[in-house]
């Protein structure tokens, strides 16, 4: 495929802005080469700047669970826009989506409205503080929550132990607060629990992990969890950025029977455009301000157009249920199309998926925390991303995410898709 248009933009960008992305992960860094500039999508295809096609696998990384450019998203945007696109003041649309929002989720009285999945972590971690009067969290490697002080930590010298700052501008003064523990490691909550008894305010997970790769909790370690939070006095915190309203209408909580105290919701509920959103019964959102101390605002949360599309989307998930459903299907028949290519191919690999939530690792060993999901080969990974690349396939440009697909995808394009890894196969060995 010719990129040249998008290579004489990548140089341009880098002149102006840091890397040339306004996001990490789009650099490319991890798989090299140059970056893909998006021209237009719809449905389940991107196209860039140089007029190349691409059945989409990351879904503007989960929230086009529809497919891109879903005309009643679209057209309830363009309409509300015509009225205006922000106020600083209170808008009915915001009741309305939280209205369907506490309908659609088990478990939430009230809901507040920010503009990013890091804003909702964020803000939901400090009213657990607020609420418990604790200082301490617990979160898991490998687990993303944004780009907040208090998740950028990494492992100290221990698998269970006190973080250290993973970027430079986090002090070790925020980062003695946030304890680390490996996903699925029941044991080690418990130890962390005892050792700081009395002083942990919540811990915070993404109940399906999607940024080590696609990684479902055990039973046991997702119901331990909760047990421990109930026995502990500590809140549990359920990042629902990626699960919530794309693993079912409930999320992540509906699906695995396991009840949070706080939620986090980001990409579905914006339908696109940049929403997140922290939820909980009225007992703890009371703490929230106006009504109570922990202090929380922001100019443009819950900004007419931020709110159509997020009402539009939800509505359209809440009338048809069985999309979620659709999906799983479809996301299981390409799990057992790649599966086939890979084994017939004898390529090491390990294939996760929860839903509509998918990732390949090329290894032999079973994917269940970061520490597993580092064994993959990333040289295999580089040659496979940029093969299928090459063959009009679009996957995340990183080993550690997850695929994200839409409902816009046909059984022909999945087709597509595993022809193109038979493909390249070859080149993988």
């Amino acid at each position: 495929m010719n990129y040249q248009r998008s290579s004489a933009l990548f140089e341009a960008a880098q002149q102006y802005i840091p890397g040339g992305v306004n996001s990490p992960v789009r650099a490319f860094k991890a798989v090299g080469g140059t970056p893909i500039f998006v021209s237009h999508a719809k449905g389940a295809y991107l196209y860039d700047v140089d007029g190349n096609r691409y059945v989409d696998f990351i879904s503007s990384w989960g929230p086009l669970i529809l497919g891109h450019a879903y005309e009643p998203v679209i057209n309830a945007v363009i309409e509300k826009a015509k009225l205006g696109t922000s106020f600083g003041m209170p808008t009915a649309i915001e009741t309305e989506l939280a209205a369907l929002a506490v309908k659609m989720v088990p478990g939430i009285d009230k809901i507040r409205f920010v503009n990013s999945g890091t804003e909702a972590c964020m803000s939901a971690i400090r009213l657990a503080r607020g609420f418990t009067g604790k200082d301490k969290i617990i979160k898991f490697k490998g687990c993303y929550h944004g780009h907040s002080d208090a998740f950028l930590i990494q492992a100290g010298s221990g698998a269970v132990t006190f973080g250290a700052p993973s970027s430079p501008g986090v002090t070790k003064g925020t980062a003695k607060d946030t304890l680390l523990a490996d996903y699925n490691d029941l044991k080690g909550i418990c130890q962390l629990a005892q050792e700081h008894k009395g002083s942990i305010a919540a811990i915070i997970i993404e109940p399906v992990a999607g940024n080590m790769g696609c990684i479902s909790p055990s039973q046991a370690f997702i119901q331990g969890l909760r047990s421990v939070c109930t026995k502990e006095g500590i809140l549990l915190v359920f990042d629902e950025v990626m699960t919530g309203f794309r693993l079912a209408a409930g999320g992540a909580q509906e699906l695995l029977d396991v009840s949070a105290d706080i939620l986090c919701f980001g990409k579905v509920i914006g339908g696109g455009l940049p929403v997140g959103a922290f939820a909980a019964k009225t007992e703890i959102m009371s703490h929230l301000a106006p009504e109570g101390a922990v202090y929380q605002a922001g100019t443009l949360s819950g900004n007419p157009l931020a709110m159509s599309a997020g009402l539009a989307m939800l509505q359209a998930l809440d009338l048809e249920p069985q999309i979620f459903k659709s999906l799983a299907e479809k996301t299981a028949y390409l799990h057992k199309g790649m599966e086939a290519v890979l084994v017939r191919h004898k390529i090491p690999h390990t294939i996760n998926r929860v839903g509509s939530m998918m990732s390949v690792h090329f290894t032999n060993e079973a994917v269940t925390d970061f520490t597993s999901a580092a064994l993959g080969d990333n040289e295999t990974f580089k040659k496979y991303f940029h093969g299928m690349l090459s063959e009009g396939v679009y996957l995340p440009p990183s080993a550690y995410e997850s695929y994200f697909l839409n409902d816009a995808i046909s059984y022909e394009d999945l087709d597509f898709t595993i022809a193109a890894l038979e493909s390249i196969a070859d080149s993988l060995k």
